[in-house]
């Protein structure tokens, strides 16, 4: 538990407006789950708080692995803090209007009603996009060249920051899809300018609990992929540092950056994947051939990465004066 404190404070302490953000993500989450079970209303065939629960637990992942991220002593600290609180207080507007309007039973995206709350919440909600990538952005060239802890960890946050903005900026091709026409709560027909579905409307049926198109192409899932490489990312880096004292060769930092470097290239290879197969019309659940041979080949160039560094570590240990790995990672 001492721990615990140890980790959580000064992250409190310097990130609040992000912890802040965290909070009221958390509270949002509980709200709208409690909405899917008593409020039995829907827009596209699923609930209305459907959308506001699943933005406030992404945002509050993102938002409290930012604020640890940016807790650990780096340059240019007072410039990520203020574009820190910049992103919160972004990624508050927009998430309260997406709750708004789920509370008005009425759609937040590509929504072109020009009723008073719909009009201001939009113009609203397409600052607040651009000033969620623009913080991130410039929070990730701070970054560029920076080390955080160890060189895995950098590598993770760095690479992590990098494909998150790829996930943003995949937000914006749903524009080039075309409108479409959709039923709100009450029954009213609404204009909505574009839709996240290639190849079918986004009121065609969808898969259990993510409700991602399985008649079409979807680019909500690369666009959910690489919002949450940063999470993936950091999570492989405490796994390899845990594994280290008992796997010899993952005992050389350089070599468990190594290991980062193509779990990273291999997550970004993903991300180009589905987001690929999106544009191609292509449902998750149903690859045709050529994507089920791109993903094989992806696999096996991201395992073949992983024992290539693995047989340089060994080759390394085995060489003649090499220092052991223990003296060469206390070094």
């Amino acid at each position: 538990m001492d721990i615990l404190r140890s980790q959580v404070r000064p992250v409190l302490a310097r990130q609040r407006p992000l912890m802040v953000m965290v909070a009221a993500m958390v509270l949002l989450a509980l709200a709208s789950g409690v909405g899917m079970i008593v409020d039995d209303r829907t827009l596209l065939g699923v609930s209305v708080w459907v959308k506001p629960f699943k933005f406030a637990i992404a945002f509050a992942l993102y938002g409290a692995t930012l604020a640890w991220m940016l807790s650990l002593p780096h340059k240019g600290s007072r410039w990520t803090r203020v574009l820190a609180a910049a992103f919160a207080v972004f990624g508050l507007t927009d998430v309260a209007f997406i709750a708004i309007q789920a509370a008005r039973g009425t759609f937040s995206h590509f929504n072109k009603s020009d009723d008073m709350v719909n009009s201001v919440g939009q113009t609203i909600f397409m600052y607040g996009v651009l000033g969620l990538f623009a913080a991130n952005l410039l929070i990730a060239v701070i970054l560029l060249r920076q080390r955080l802890i160890d060189r895995p960890i950098s590598l993770a946050v760095k690479s992590g920051l990098w494909l998150a903005l790829a996930g943003m900026a995949i937000a914006y091709l749903v524009g080039f899809q075309g409108g479409q026409s959709a039923r709100d709560a009450d029954g009213h027909m609404v204009e909505l300018g574009a839709r996240h579905t290639v190849g079918a409307t986004d009121d065609r049926p969808g898969m259990p609990i993510t409700h991602w198109s399985t008649e079409g192409g979807d680019l909500r899932i690369p666009h959910f992929v690489g919002l949450h490489a940063l999470q993936v990312l950091l999570l492989a880096a405490v796994v390899l540092a845990g594994l280290a004292p008992r796997v010899t060769w993952l005992r050389d930092e350089s070599t468990r950056a190594a290991v980062m470097g193509v779990l990273a290239a291999g997550y970004a290879g993903l991300l180009a994947l589905l987001t690929w197969q999106a544009l191609r019309g292509q449902p998750l659940t149903d690859p045709d051939p050529l994507t089920v041979v791109a993903a094989v080949g992806l696999t096996a160039a991201t395992v073949l990465g992983v024992v290539a560094v693995r047989s340089r570590a060994r080759v390394a240990d085995g060489r003649p004066g090499a220092l052991p790995v223990e003296t060469r990672a206390a070094h």
